[in-house]
């Protein structure tokens, strides 16, 4: 029965030979599972055609749940994910996770506790789930949003100032914190607003017509955090000639690095980084001579580098 019912959610209409088929029973069967599901609280309608058919429709109030055993054990691992994420739910995560424990049969709590999880650390600040839940709707009803925003630079700013505007279009978390992507009509440009810094002065604001995001929510910020204005790459990026094998880089180096063996005892590196100093500085953690650099804001960085480290150094007594 309830295979029937994770049928009848996959898709609008089922026909009865074809749940019989599916679950290898007879049509008799599927008749009499359909009236227990019936009396359990599901709306399941009948469905008019030569072979007759189900539907599986919403009510007007919420039947008992129920789920077979991989389910449960999905859900379950779902709300520890939730529990250890930062995101500002983690109390809610595992108090529901604590209820859905107490409801598994015996056979399925050795799966779930054999399941274990370690949370990264992170210097996340806790977000406010009221303020999470306004924003959400804002962005679902296209309503401008008037906040608050307290940035680094000026943790006492209070709410005596005007408040900042944006029309709120997604919500992304990533990395334990949330983030509202909003278009400034001000500035006729897209910002990034951290949610945890966020008070907002009023969830309602005047509509709007909604953009697109250039590449999603979730590439647009990608992008961003790189720095980049335009395509998904960083805004900085170049090639230099390490003193090191191919095998001694490239565990050390990020996903969109790319090592080249030069010969068995050097390599080639091209990377990304947000400015020429920060690459210039990505290539000399590996501690080994440096050469062949391109293109040439790269070899300048390097001198700076130089500069810098040389004046950071006493000479000798």
């Amino acid at each position: 029965m309830l295979t029937l019912l994770s049928l009848l959610q996959t898709r609008r209409d089922w026909g009865g030979d074809a749940l019989a088929v599916r679950l290898a029973v007879s049509r008799r069967t599927v008749r009499r599972d359909i009236d227990e599901l019936r009396g359990l609280g599901y709306r399941i309608l009948a469905v008019k055609g030569p072979a007759g058919g189900y539907r599986l429709d919403a009510g007007e109030a919420i039947p008992p749940l129920q789920f077979d055993d991989d389910q449960v054990i999905a859900l379950a691992v779902g709300l520890r994910a939730a529990a250890l994420s930062a995101t500002g739910v983690e109390v809610a995560a595992l108090q529901a996770l604590a209820g859905v424990r107490r409801l598994l049969p015996e056979r399925l709590r050795p799966r779930l506790d054999s399941m274990g999880f370690t949370a990264a650390a992170t210097d996340a600040a806790p977000v406010d789930t009221a303020v999470l839940l306004a924003v959400s709707a804002a962005v679902h009803a296209c309503e401008e949003l008037r906040f608050d925003y307290t940035r680094p630079a000026e943790p006492e700013r209070t709410a005596a100032g005007p408040p900042l505007r944006t029309q709120p279009h997604a919500l992304v978390a990533t990395a334990g914190r949330w983030y509202l992507i909003g278009w400034d009509a001000d500035r006729d440009d897209w910002r990034v607003f951290r949610i945890d810094r966020m008070r907002l002065r009023t969830h309602r604001g005047r509509r709007f017509e909604p953009r697109d995001i250039p590449g999603g929510p979730a590439d647009f910020l990608r992008r961003r955090f790189r720095g980049a204005t335009e395509g998904g790459d960083w805004p900085c990026r170049g090639t230099v000639r390490l003193d090191a094998p191919a095998s001694a880089v490239l565990p050390f180096v990020p996903p969109d690095a790319v090592v080249t063996p030069a010969d068995d005892e050097t390599c080639l590196l091209t990377a990304g980084s947000w400015s020429w100093g920060a690459l210039a500085a990505a290539a000399l953690r590996f501690e080994v001579p440096v050469t062949a650099v391109e293109p040439p804001a790269l070899a300048e960085a390097f001198r700076a580098q130089a500069e810098r480290a040389a004046r950071a150094a006493p000479p000798p007594d």
